[in-house]
């Protein structure tokens, strides 16, 4: 790459939820995002649609290109896990008429964004002290549950996606293992994702409800029937108006950060830890309370490991597009 060109490169944010794609301009190792689009996901009938609908009449010369996936992505091709997509990074670059293109897993693309990020960009849980040369963790709850590892050493940094979000969901006292008895009747299988997502949040909800430890009032009964549950859940929990949102949301907050705390132990995420996605930001007064940073800790002899970590919240919800544009820079 000429480092004193410019060069456009198309980038895109794949969730359940929703698809963003823009087109960012690179100048000299800096991204200016230049067009931008969101797509409801389920609307859509796959990535090349979209890409129809965004590059429509657009006069932007692409030059790279790469997307962050919500799904493993093995050999440049990706079957998503909360849509019936399946997106091959061949088949985009043939359609682009591009040599390559990138395709990354969703946390990765996070991953790289990360370095992308202002202060203003991130909110402080935790100080802790940071090894500079230390690992890295992100932990992202929205419509699933993803997570990424920045790996450390002499020649830099290097993001890695994972399924994480996949791996078993772990009680940690009774009124968890009910939890996890409801949830196993109900799914079968029980992932930490059937938990820390937005499905996860309603979840949790009608287990309280289902089980009679909380009344569900009738008021609160028509709002989830009208709109969309977990919004109505975090919205009344945060404005304190139900105790059975509240529950919810407490019992949500403290198992966020109980996998943010396992996801920091086995990558031994000395150098912070980075809690992204979509809910994050619109429950940041709660997560700045103390029951996630309890949850976070609450490893035993591990206790002031835990403790010394920094822990932060990634705000900016333009993270993913930022680091799908450096990966493709790096290509």
């Amino acid at each position: 790459m000429n480092g004193e060109g410019k060069e456009m490169i198309l980038v895109g944010d794949i969730g359940g939820t929703n698809t963003r794609l823009a087109v960012m301009e690179m100048d000299r190792d800096r991204f200016r995002f230049v067009a931008e689009q969101r797509f409801s996901s389920r609307e859509e009938t796959g990535l090349e649609s979209v890409l129809d609908r965004f590059l429509a009449g657009s006069s932007h010369a692409v030059t790279r290109a790469c997307f962050g996936v919500a799904g493993p992505v093995c050999s440049g091709r990706c079957e998503t896990v909360n849509l019936p997509w399946v997106i091959d990074a061949r088949q985009i670059a043939r359609k682009l008429g591009l040599p390559q293109v990138g395709l990354i897993n969703d946390l990765e693309a996070n991953a790289w964004g990360i370095g992308e990020l202002e202060d203003a960009d991130i909110e402080v849980l935790n100080p802790g002290t940071e090894d500079p040369r230390g690992n890295r963790a992100v932990v992202s709850a929205g419509t699933g549950l993803g997570e990424a590892v920045i790996f450390r050493d002499e020649s830099g940094s290097r993001p890695m996606g994972t399924e994480g979000g996949h791996s078993d969901f772990a009680p940690r006292n009774h009124i968890e293992m009910e939890l996890l008895n409801y949830l196993l009747k109900k799914h079968g299988r029980v992932s930490v994702e059937r938990v820390l997502s937005g499905r996860g949040l309603y979840d949790l909800y009608q287990f309280l409800r289902d089980t009679g430890k909380l009344e569900e009032p009738a008021w609160l009964a028509e709002q989830v029937r009208r709109e969309d549950p977990p919004a109505v859940i975090s919205r009344n929990a945060l404005d304190g108006k139900s105790p059975i949102c509240v529950q919810a949301l407490d019992m949500f907050v403290s198992i966020y950060g109980a996998e943010a705390g396992n996801m920091a132990l086995k990558v031994m995420a000395t150098g912070g830890v980075y809690i992204g996605g979509g809910i994050a930001p619109r429950i940041i007064a709660r997560l700045k309370e103390p029951v996630f940073m309890n949850a976070f800790t609450a490893k035993g002899r591990m206790k002031p490991l835990l403790q010394s970590m920094p822990v932060r919240v990634i705000l900016n919800p333009k993270a993913a597009l930022l680091g799908s544009a450096r990966y493709a820079a790096r290509m």
